[in-house]
């Protein structure tokens, strides 16, 4: 299995990835960190030594992904890989992918038994998830690429099965659930698709199947196509009917509406009521208003303009110097 290693300027932050990813693979993959420096006053940076370590503690024959936040821990990364012994540095990669989301995919990836390789590349597209839910980019030809792939597979419409799956958790498909699907699917030599809507993925990788986004209540087509396409729908069905390996309590308690009571507001607070119940969950709308267009205008006659301005402030002048002398006969000009 694929050692994932995390290099971080920050040890809390490099923890603190270790942790999420830990909440994906349960334990199953070797996860090592090196955040930070031995400096109480100054603990921020990267120790080339440190980062070794980390390697050698999950070093095997499969090989180490190590990500890598920013600056000095790219260099200190390097550095450590040259320490290695020549024939473990080819067996070790650095890799350029977003740090969290890098490792999230690669650790998922690590679990389900892929090599160095597969396992770079989920990695490296890890952030292809985001930028498909934020709208910002065209769609990829993902689903052309997974249909390609299924179309060309040597197999018979008798090794083709499909089903249907609601999904009940109530956050949908997300980190666990979709690590679990993913695991459950690299079981089989078969081509496993899923589809919702006009989407399909690969059900073999865990950045593919979290751009689909399904939510409670949706509904996906899980296909596979080979020669144990039956135990591998059998298997996906039966994982689906556990809930997708997610126990209720990992579940979000449905919460009771209650009606807004007004409240008055404290001296120099805003505050309003809910207008409606529940949640919305949908791609990100960017609000870009366009400044409206100002308009230059020259005037036609400037020495009129002048002239009407001059006037206007000798009357103000005027209006002043009348308005203190009636001040000083009404209460005394030394008040």
């Amino acid at each position: 299995m694929v050692g994932i290693v995390v290099v971080s300027h920050s040890a809390s932050l490099a923890q603190g990835v270790r942790e999420l990813a830990e909440q994906m693979v349960q334990g199953q993959v070797p996860l090592a960190v090196a955040g930070g420096i031995d400096d109480p006053e100054q603990p921020i940076g990267t120790d080339p030594m440190r980062v070794l370590a980390a390697i050698e503690s999950v070093y095997g024959d499969d090989g180490v992904l190590v990500l890598m936040d920013l600056g000095s821990a790219l260099l200190s990364a390097e550095m450590a890989l040259e320490f290695l012994p020549e024939d473990q540095q080819s067996n070790v990669k650095l890799c350029a992918a977003p740090l969290v989301e890098g490792t999230m995919a690669a650790a998922v990836q690590s679990m389900v038994g892929g090599s160095l390789a597969q396992v770079l590349a989920e990695a490296e597209g890890a952030l292809a998830v985001k930028v498909e839910q934020l709208n910002l980019a065209p769609p990829t030809d993902r689903e052309a690429a997974v249909e390609t792939a299924v179309a060309s597979s040597p197999t018979s419409i008798a090794e083709s099965r499909e089903i249907s799956l609601e999904i009940r958790n109530k956050m949908g498909l997300h980190a666990r659930p979709a690590a679990n699907f993913v695991q459950t699917a690299n079981k089989f030599q078969a081509e496993i698709t899923v589809r919702k809507g006009e989407k399909t993925a690969n059900a073999k990788s865990i950045n593919q199947v979290a751009t689909l986004g399904a939510r409670q209540g949706e509904t996906i087509l899980v296909t596979a196509v080979g020669p144990d396409s039956a135990q591998a729908i059998e298997a996906i069905q039966k994982l689906a009917a556990d809930n997708f390996g997610e126990r209720e309590t990992d579940t979000v308690p449905e919460k009771v509406v209650e009606t807004a009571v007004p409240t008055e507001a404290k001296e120099g607070q805003l505050q309003g009521i809910a207008a409606s119940p529940g949640i919305a969950i949908g791609p990100v709308l960017q609000y870009r208003p366009r400044l409206p267009a100002i308009v230059r205008e020259t005037g036609k006659n400037g020495e009129g303009e002048w002239a009407r301005l001059q006037t206007a402030v000798n009357t103000a002048v005027a209006e002043l110097q009348t308005l203190q002398s009636q001040t000083a006969q009404q209460v005394g000009a030394e008040e």
